[in-house]
């Protein structure tokens, strides 16, 4: 009885999420900055570019191209100015890099950067070992580079780690998370935010209620949500994220990235992965997942690795095979059998 009526209070919306009718979902690459900034190999600058022109092709809403830290802390990105200025701009892309701080923000809006993505995180113990300030002197910080980007007109989101959990901590309560959502909205105006499951602790019941809960309160801001496919679920924590209202998903291409304070841990949801399964459900994610698949088939020449892309590796659904060499002769004799 109780499972019955489980499934009676489950929404309309949620019974939905199978069939998507059409519905918009938007798609936003971070394998550019998340994705190569942990890679040891060194991508070099003109394939970069390369890889951010094929995938502004396949029609990715978003784009974070790259982040605007110190070369010391992340010598992978460090031509993030020439990467951001020789891309080619394709209408309605936006552009983002992540800054740390005012002098990141200045040379992030001088290459033309669309969006600034701050970044902080829900718990004390996951900002202090990331970012080395507490949460309170990550806000001071991220207030005044809001202040610059506001003067410079540019659009802001920030982007909130550990909101379904840390590493260290373990649960981070929701109403620390939107509490934290409050203030930069509220307080700053920040045009977007970002939930960011950090080092893949979401589940999908979680992820519901937490999207839920943010979109009643601030209906009109730009929710993005980051998930990790640490422990096998992102795919379904991108479902519940639907199912609760959202329509905009960070993803990397191949699957590649990943978190420093989460030991084996495996890289974001991937990009082609999350399309090719949203496609088939009827969602129109604006990709072109053949284009998507072909740039994503790049990355293994460039970090001297495989990559954990299911799509790569295996094709779409439909991607069929040829039969066996002899199929004719196994054929005629079973028909001689009758």
């Amino acid at each position: 009885m109780s499972n019955l009526s489980n499934l009676s209070n489950v929404s309309n919306e949620s019974m939905n999420v199978w069939n998507g009718a059409g519905r918009r979902i938007f798609m936003q690459e971070v394998g550019t900055r998340d994705g190569l900034q942990v890679e040891a190999a060194f991508v070099p600058t003109e394939d970069k570019i390369a890889l951010v022109n094929a995938l502004s092709r396949a029609g990715m809403a978003k784009i974070e191209v790259t982040a605007f830290v110190s070369p010391q802390a992340i010598p992978a990105l460090r031509d993030a100015e020439q990467v951001l200025r020789e891309i080619e701009r394709a209408p309605g892309v936006v552009y983002s890099a992540l800054v740390p701080n005012v002098r990141g923000a200045e040379r992030a809006i001088d290459a033309r950067a669309d969006e600034l993505n701050l970044v902080m995180s829900a718990s004390e113990s996951h900002n202090l070992a990331n970012l080395r300030m507490t949460r309170e002197q990550s806000f001071r910080a991220l207030s005044a580079v809001n202040a610059i980007a506001r003067g410079a007109q540019g659009a802001v989101n920030v982007s909130l780690s550990c909101s379904f959990g840390c590493p260290m901590e373990g649960d981070v309560a929701e109403d620390v998370v939107l509490g934290w959502c409050a203030r930069y909205v509220e307080e700053l105006g920040a045009r977007g935010v970002t939930l960011c499951d950090t080092t893949g602790m979401a589940f999908p019941s979680q992820v519901e209620r937490l999207v839920r809960a943010f979109r009643a309160r601030w209906p009109g801001t730009e929710l993005t949500l980051h998930f990790h496919n640490t422990r096998g679920m992102g795919l379904a924590n991108v479902l519940a994220a639907i199912a609760a209202g959202a329509d905009r998903f960070d993803a990397s291409l191949g699957g590649i990235g990943g978190c420093p304070y989460a030991p084996g841990a495996t890289g974001n949801v991937c990009s082609e992965e999350i399309v090719h399964a949203l496609e088939l459900m009827g969602y129109d994610t604006g990709v072109d997942l053949a284009r998507l698949i072909e740039a994503a088939a790049r990355l293994p020449a460039l970090i001297n690795h495989g990559i954990p892309s299911q799509i790569v590796a295996a094709g779409r659904r439909l991607d069929l095979h040829k039969p066996p060499a002899d199929f004719d002769a196994i054929r005629e004799r079973a028909l001689a059998k009758g």
